[in-house]
């Protein structure tokens, strides 16, 4: 469903995604932002593949390095195969310090975010920016979440659940129906994840008050809007269902009490050929 969201004389498309849930807790915050993070650096060739098969890969050099070093403590070990281990663990390690930086520094930044959730947990708005700077960008990605119904006040598992893994491949095929990554940034760049909080959160070693962050005008973003279905139906009944009404996270975010944080750990995209590179 796209609506149109003003902003002085300009026009800007929200698409807004609903779901059955009541309510939209840290966990699913947390995993909406993760994947659209993933989806932003693939679409755009930041990476080679999926964030998800690069962990994996990621993970299964460090593997494969311990297994080889292991190895080769047998005195045992034929020299032939010890040749081939040391050759093999060389590729290894050089895979490794290639994508060291970028795991690390996306591990920091979910981490980020995870801890910013344990005291927000009803954070309203998000944007990922694409780019050399977060006013400088090339892409940017703008993220609404409603809060009519507040979550209960637990904290959060992080564990992706059914709610997360439906929003998100709702918003992914959004996404990529309005055209979303259908050009790419010209080598490595960075993305830059903005939070509006309120003026009171304080976590300096994890993010930074930007509070007159603005991006270029030109620079036409794409924006999802989050939100349960019982926020749209108990408003209809009441008989205000204008855009105005429904955009409940946007209207509060928007409050004087809220600036936005930038996070400390931008994500780096990695170097690599892409197919029409050959």
């Amino acid at each position: 469903m796209a609506l149109t969201e003003g902003e002085g004389s300009s026009e800007m498309e929200v698409t807004e995604i609903e779901t059955t849930a009541e309510f939209l807790d840290g966990s699913v915050i947390f995993h909406l932002v993760k994947d659209a993070i993933g989806f932003v650096l693939y679409m755009h060739q930041q990476i080679p593949s999926i964030l998800q098969d690069i962990s994996l890969e990621f993970e299964s050099m460090h593997a494969e390095y311990k297994e080889l070093e292991m190895d080769l403590a047998k005195t045992e070990v034929k020299a032939s195969l010890r040749r081939m281990h040391v050759g093999r663990m060389r590729e290894c390690k050089q895979g490794i310090r290639r994508m060291e930086k970028f795991m690390n520094s996306v591990s920091c930044l979910q981490t980020a975010l995870q801890l910013m959730i344990s005291e927000i947990p009803n954070i309203q708005e998000v944007i990922l920016v694409l780019g050399t700077s977060p006013i400088r960008p090339q892409h940017v990605y703008q993220m609404y979440f409603s809060h009519s119904n507040a979550a209960p006040s637990v904290e959060a598992d992080f564990i992706k659940g059914k709610t997360a893994e439906g929003l998100s491949k709702k918003a992914i095929r959004a996404l990529i129906s309005r055209g979303a990554g259908s050009s790419s940034c010209p080598g490595p760049t960075k993305l830059f994840l903005m939070v509006k909080a309120p003026t009171s959160f304080n976590l300096p070693l994890h993010f930074l008050p930007k509070r007159d962050f603005r991006y270029s005008k030109r620079i036409v973003p794409f924006r999802l809007r989050f939100r349960c279905r019982t926020q749209g139906l108990e408003i209809d009944a009441s008989g205000h269902g204008s855009l105005s009404s429904r955009s409940t996270g946007l209207i509060n975010s928007s409050s004087s009490d809220f600036i936005w944080f930038q996070c400390r750990h931008a994500i780096k995209g990695i170097a690599f050929k892409t197919p029409e590179e050959g």
